[in-house]
């Protein structure tokens, strides 16, 4: 058993209101130079959409992440001699069309402009070119559907429901839609790492966080197109790849990422969990159906004696062993099945995990009054305005029973706290909700408590950092980074 630590995050998406605010403080603290004009490290999705950029869920388009070919698995960019071939032109890498041309207005104009029949305006300016441009795209195009569902029907989820369900989602009657906020996911198994041929980006060995070596880089762009989710970008000032780094400088020091800090709905929850990585390449080549269940079981108990042990011989401290054991995404993902990964299918075994949306209150309105007894005070999983099938494609590889009891656990949750607060729903039916799904009272009770009314202090457990102990010391680091590129030792060319 090879015990390892890995950073990792849970997004409630019911109390996103898709305000950007996780945006703009990553974009201001990380992304406000020359070069990064475009680059969204943190970026809010209206599902249904399309996202950014464009289409980025189409892997038969961009060729990210990995597939299976018979039993082995293999980066959709290609082996090692596919990367060769298309060294100097990959047909799968994104265009500034894909994402969208960067822009600012021609505010001076508005002081310097003659005397005329109608006031001045400023001008949208292309921050690439400097000259005046058209806007056509952005990196929130279509939120809220941008007043209208075209866009919207353009994204690839749509098409694991039949026509007449994707013809009920946009009925303005029973429209519906909701926010995914997006960063990099720090994968256990990287596909951005696996096809970069200089070896620039490795995972730190003692939590996880997957860097980009500013000097290795070359520029290659593989990791751009090999990240199914589109969370590397190139600089075209420096000629290097960026990316999010979860603000490691911040959590050294004790503080929450900068998304995270400024989020306004509070929805963003971060720990410790342990995996054993030696079991990364089996749990990755399960069957799409499956994964969720599988990257569960690669996730370890900290309370575990034995995973403790192997922890300490890998050099992991007790600090952040009683890190791991207080971690509250441990006990969303693992204890309470309640978080899942975003698009597992890709087998990256993302390390972003997210709870998914309990869509509006469905009520009945004939009496006169606002009527929740007909279909329950929650409804049912049986009718929520979002498909099954839909959220399954998002969050579970087409799984549609995991999804179905996480939505009935959250429901059992939220009437148990109705019961309890309001007293709109009896208490022994809250109790019969609880028991089909498998909850008891205490337990719910410690949901909604994590859920609607957690200190700071409950959301983000960050182990302390003794950046004075050299971890890697004890915990072989190219173990923990994995193949350097093509297998040079070295980077190639420059005498590095």
């Amino acid at each position: 058993m090879d015990v390892r630590a890995q950073l990792a995050s849970v997004f409630h998406l019911d109390k996103c209101i898709g305000c950007h605010t996780c945006s703009l403080a990553c974009n201001n603290l990380w992304t406000s130079r020359e070069g990064t004009e475009y680059m969204w490290w943190n970026n809010v999705e209206t599902k249904p959409g399309t996202g950014y950029p464009t289409l980025w869920e189409d892997q038969g388009k961009y060729r990210g992440g990995w597939e299976l070919r018979g039993n082995s698995l293999v980066p959709r960019t290609g082996r090692r001699l596919g990367i060769l071939s298309n060294m100097f032109f990959n047909p799968a890498l994104p265009t500034m069309d894909d994402y969208y041309e960067p822009w600012t207005y021609d505010y001076e104009h508005l002081f310097t402009a003659p005397p005329g029949d109608t006031p001045p305006t400023a001008r949208p300016v292309s921050k690439i070119t400097g000259h005046y441009l058209d806007v056509e795209a952005g990196p929130n195009w279509d939120d809220d559907l941008s007043g209208s569902p075209i866009y919207a029907k353009n994204d690839v989820n749509l098409a694991s429901l039949t026509p007449a369900e994707q013809e009920a989602m946009f009925r303005i009657e029973q429209m519906v839609f909701f926010y995914i906020p997006r960063i990099c996911n720090h994968c256990l198994n990287p596909a951005c790492l696996a096809v970069c041929p200089s070896g620039a980006i490795y995972k730190r060995g003692e939590d996880g966080i997957v860097l980009v070596n500013q000097e290795k880089c070359r520029g290659w762009r593989f990791c751009v197109s090999g990240c199914p989710y589109k969370k590397t970008y190139y600089n075209w000032k420096t000629g290097k790849a960026e990316k999010c780094i979860l603000c490691y400088p911040r959590l050294e020091t004790g503080q929450a990422p900068a998304c995270f800090h400024t989020c306004v709905g509070r929805i963003r929850y971060t720990g410790l969990l342990l995996y054993d990585a030696e079991r990364i390449e089996a749990m990755a080549k399960a069957p799409d159906t499956e994964l969720v269940e599988a990257q569960r079981r690669l996730i370890l108990d900290p309370a575990d004696p034995e995973v403790a042990a192997a922890a300490r011989r890998s050099g992991m401290s007790d600090e952040w062993l009683a890190a791991a054991g207080s971690s509250p995404v441990y006990r969303f993902v693992k204890e309470w099945g309640l978080a899942l990964p975003l698009h597992p299918e890709f087998r990256t075994l993302p390390m972003l995990f997210y709870v998914p949306p309990l869509l509006p209150v469905a009520a009945s309105n004939k009496t006169g009054s606002y009527d929740l007894t007909e279909s329950g005070f929650f409804g049912n999983t049986g009718n929520t305005r979002a498909p099954l099938r839909y959220l399954s494609a998002l969050f579970s590889g087409g799984n549609t029973g995991i999804v179905t009891d996480a939505l009935a656990r959250l429901w059992a949750v939220r009437s148990y706290a109705q019961a309890r607060s309001a007293g709109n729903i009896s208490e022994s039916q809250a109790g019969d909700l609880l028991k089909k799904s498998g909850l008891t009272a205490e337990t719910a009770g410690q949901i909604a408590a994590l859920t609607s009314l957690p200190r700071f202090n409950d959301r983000f457990v960050i182990p302390p950092y003794r950046r004075e102990v050299d971890i890697q010391e004890t915990v072989n680091p190219q173990k923990h980074q994995g193949q350097t590129g093509f297998g040079f030792s070295r980077t190639p060319g420059r005498g590095l």
